[in-house]
């Protein structure tokens, strides 16, 4: 079993597997609640499966409680779109066109969501709130990292 830890390029759309056991979601969370735990950092970090469904759900102590719904939106936009969240979020950065996204209501274009890839399938994603964007991805990508 391989993950791929690189970000996903814009044209490659990997298929999605089957979905991630609750075995597998726990290494991966306890991986990014280590990560956390490392800076000081209280999170909500969420775990959905390839279908988008919630696997796991767990906030640190002193996670603020918006952090909740964010954590799960985050991981469900990743998955959904088989892409990180930071994609969409870069984008709306651009302004002009991409400004569209802000129409959908089915993603969340703020960066701590990746989906999980494993021997080239998304078997689900992770999502992670609770401080700044680019910490809730080096959080994210902590747990990513348990499946290699």
């Amino acid at each position: 079993m391989t993950h791929d830890t690189t970000l996903l390029s814009a044209t490659t759309t990997p298929r999605y597997g089957a979905p991630i056991t609750f075995e597998c979601a726990q290494r991966v969370a306890l991986a990014a609640q280590q990560e956390a735990h490392r800076n000081g950092w209280p999170m909500v970090i969420a775990i959905v499966d390839s279908g988008g469904h919630l696997v796991l759900q767990h906030r640190l102590d002193q996670a603020q409680l918006g952090s909740i719904e964010v954590a799960r939106q985050k991981a469900e936009t990743a998955v959904r779109f088989r892409r990180p969240t930071k994609r969409f979020e870069d984008a709306l950065s651009q302004g002009g066109l991409h400004l569209r996204l802000l129409g959908m209501t089915n993603l969340t274009p703020l960066d701590g969501g990746l989906p999980l890839v494993v021997d080239g399938q998304v078997i689900g994603a992770i999502g992670v709130s609770g401080m700044q964007s680019h910490e809730d991805a080096q959080v994210a990508e902590g747990g990513a990292a348990a499946l290699s």
